[in-house]
């Protein structure tokens, strides 16, 4: 797993854990937490399959 995936799948967990941690009468808040989480997850899903196109070739000739 590449950084970028690393620090997008933290970011997901944490605007996840945001929007259960808030009450539920912050409906701005947790609508944005939400959506957050909607393109924090897309994003990592983005990073993941990039980080298997390019692969690195230690050998250097």
């Amino acid at each position: 797993m590449s950084k970028s995936a690393l620090s997008f799948l933290i970011l997901t967990l944490m605007s996840v854990a945001v929007d259960l941690l808030l009450p539920e009468q912050a409906l701005t808040l947790n609508l944005a937490a939400r959506i957050a989480g909607g393109v924090f997850v897309s994003l990592f899903l983005g990073a993941l399959v990039v980080g298997r196109r390019f692969k690195f070739d230690p050998v250097l000739r």
